[in-house]
């Protein structure tokens, strides 16, 4: 199986039918419990640094001027999903499709014995898992009973949408993800500052070792980490860069930069995936580092992971 998206989160692929999604519509109705106001203003957006990916358009920095808005302070937990669920009985696309892709050194042998299907041509750590879904992360006979404060995973960007209208809330651009992830800080590589690991501290969940075989679990985790693990940015919001992967609304384009308007960019009109933003545990420097407040990826909007997830913002 060959994945066309990145190998830090792969996608089902084009043949995969896509769910048509309306135009951008903002909200204020959703309830502002657990959710920081940010004040908006004009902020650098982008890098002219050489550490990036050029494929990835993180480039040209261009000013962008933002109205205010609210940000939850976590990515959705799998309690706060779960109430969704037991309120709309909604299914989401990786129990539809039956599958979803999780990380290998996830998996028990056994696990990787009967429930794996096919591998990433490629990024073969990726495994398609037959019953991986946000109950199951690892496939049948896992479950997120220890687990309610981490966030929800194996949701595609349909299902981060329907949650977020259901909340009364939406995705954010990424224009307000990265002001938020940035925490008032400006043309930084991280939420922090510059340095990846400041007097040795850990601040993030990524991998360290050598990937994909040894994770030394420096920071302390292997996986996904609660969603309120670490210190929180300059702005009290939590994880914006490591841990899962946050699907934002706009559509990808590697040249938006160069063309995007200056006041309140929402995205290309159209286009085949979905931007994600602030890497994961599964990140390292050795083959992808997009850990940072800057970086960019993307994937089809019916994809999931066991990697990926979502936070909601609400306009002010």
């Amino acid at each position: 199986m060959k994945s066309d998206g990145s190998c830090c989160a792969p996608g089902r692929g084009p043949a995969a039918a896509l769910a048509a999604h309306g135009a951008f519509r903002r909200t204020s109705a959703g309830a502002g419990d657990g959710m920081v106001r940010i004040a908006g203003g004009e902020f650098l957006m982008g890098t002219d640094g050489d550490y990036g990916f050029a494929a990835d358009g993180e480039g040209p920095a261009h000013a962008v001027t933002l109205a205010p808005f609210f940000i939850d302070a976590t990515c959705v937990t799998n309690e706060q999903f779960n109430a969704f669920v037991n309120a709309t009985h909604y299914k989401t696309d990786a129990e539809k499709f039956g599958w979803s892709f999780v990380f290998y050194g996830h998996l028990t042998p056994k696990q990787q014995e009967t429930a794996v299907r096919l591998r990433v041509l490629g990024s073969e750590w990726w495994c398609r898992v037959d019953g991986a879904a946000w109950r199951h992360p690892e496939g049948p006979g896992t479950n997120i009973r220890k687990r309610w404060d981490f966030p929800v995973v194996h949701v595609s960007w349909a299902d981060a949408c329907a949650y977020a209208a259901w909340a009364g809330k939406r995705l954010p651009t990424e224009a307000e993800w990265e002001c938020a992830a940035r925490g008032g800080l400006g043309q930084k590589r991280f939420p922090w500052g510059d340095e990846l690991e400041p007097g040795g501290r850990h601040l993030m969940n990524v991998w360290q070792g050598t990937f994909p075989g040894h994770n030394t679990c420096a920071d302390g985790h292997y996986g996904p980490a609660p969603a309120k693990s670490f210190k929180p940015n300059g702005h009290g919001l939590y994880n914006m860069t490591g841990n899962v992967w946050e699907w934002c609304w706009d559509w990808f384009d590697a040249g938006y930069y160069r063309v995007s308007p200056r006041a309140d960019p929402t995205g290309p009109a159209a286009g085949e995936r979905r931007v994600m933003r602030g890497g994961s545990y599964l990140c390292h420097a050795s083959y992808c580092n997009r850990y940072r407040t800057d970086a960019r990826s993307s994937n089809t909007p019916d994809s999931s992971t066991t990697n990926l997830g979502f936070r909601c913002v609400r306009d002010a």
